[in-house]
């Protein structure tokens, strides 16, 4: 696995993030290295796909970067179910087409280049993955996107939605962040790492409180929405239709 030292060395100019060429090379390290609990957020996901899985239908991970979703679900799913993971990076899905020859895959699948502000081409979905993908959407198009996959979701369907959010109040996000960076730095990222990776986010990931992404998801096609992980300012949300 590449080391993540994208932001290692100081830019004059930090550019705003994105998932090309460079990213795509060290994304698995660092989402191990800045996302909490990472590994145990994939099992839980699994494990819920599992539950809600029909015979005959598709499970989607939209924004499936490199595909460690999908490779989850392939070992947890046991249901005849077609694999289908839709990202906007070419980059990033050749790493994960060369994760999928490698492994090899039991389930059929299917990766598809798209934006995902655009109409997704979604249908007889049993189960919906965004894996840390929603926060990347422009608000302007969020609840164009969630009622669209509600719409290609099978009744009693799910959507597992995983997202930063903010804090309910100044105070409480000030904390939440302030322990998430320590969590970074005990796994070895240096106070300029932090910074400029803050840096070139700050215009790219807008989140949401969990209360916005509730009501998000409640307007537009989910009839049950609830919490199955939490830890400061990560949470994990699903959404049943």
């Amino acid at each position: 696995m590449n080391k993540d030292e994208n932001f290692k060395t100081p830019k004059a100019l930090v550019e705003d993030f994105n998932f090309g060429k460079e990213t795509a090379r060290v994304f698995d390290d660092m989402l191990d290295r800045s996302v909490p609990f990472y590994g145990e957020v994939q099992r839980m996901v699994g494990e819920i796909a599992a539950d809600f899985a029909t015979p005959g239908s598709c499970i989607y991970d939209l924004g499936c970067s490199t595909g460690t979703t999908l490779l989850h679900l392939d070992k947890t799913v046991i249901t005849d179910v077609r694999l289908i993971g839709i990202d906007s990076s070419p980059e990033m899905l050749a790493v994960a087409g060369k994760k999928f020859q490698d492994a090899p895959m039991a389930h059929p699948y299917e990766l598809i280049c798209q934006n995902l502000e655009q109409d997704l081409p979604l249908h007889n979905a049993s189960v919906v993955v965004m894996n840390l993908t929603l926060q990347f959407v422009r608000p302007l198009y969020r609840d164009q996107l969630i009622r669209t996959i509600a719409d290609g979701t099978q009744s009693n369907g799910c959507l597992v939605l995983v997202e930063k959010v903010l804090g309910q109040s100044s105070t409480l996000n000030r904390l939440f962040i302030k322990h998430y960076y320590e969590f970074k730095r005990r796994n070895g990222y240096s106070e300029m790492e932090i910074a400029q990776k803050r840096e070139s986010l700050e215009n790219v990931l807008i989140p949401y409180q969990y209360d916005e992404n509730r009501e998000l998801l409640l307007r537009n096609g989910f009839s049950v929405c609830d919490v199955f992980f939490r830890w400061y300012n990560f949470c994990g949300m699903i959404a049943i239709k």
